[in-house]
């Protein structure tokens, strides 16, 4: 099925700017109409939510526009494209770990004021 830029917009919750956007940096290459419109297929919908994903992850766009080219190389790039999350899933567990620390010394400030807080009651 061929989606219009405004009802793909509206399926992936990505603006037509940014679409456009990520067209202009090859992160998506839209297919074309004879009168030269862009259409987008369901395939397209599947890409896109992987790399908001991907941007969710932290991975700069420099790092999707690498995986995106090599996506578009064809399977030829299964391991490197697989080395990449690899390295990216490494990123995330360090950067959780980080977050995990951060939530665990703000839970003890806060049992703190609380003790303080009903001390003085």
């Amino acid at each position: 099925m061929g989606y219009a830029i405004g009802e793909f917009s509206s399926i992936t919750g990505v603006s037509i700017y940014t679409l456009r956007y990520y067209e202009k940096e090859n992160l998506i290459v839209p297919q074309r109409k004879a009168n030269g419109r862009r259409f987008y297929s369901d395939s397209d919908v599947t890409w896109i939510q992987f790399i908001k994903r991907l941007k969710d992850t932290g991975m700069p766009i420099k790092e999707i526009q690498k995986y995106a080219e090599l996506r578009a190389m064809g399977n030829a790039t299964l391991t490197e494209r697989m080395e990449m999350l690899i390295n990216h899933r490494a990123v995330l567990k360090d950067k959780i770990v980080q977050l995990k620390e951060n939530l665990d010394n703000l839970d003890n400030k806060i049992d703190y004021y609380q003790s303080e807080i009903k001390k003085d009651k």
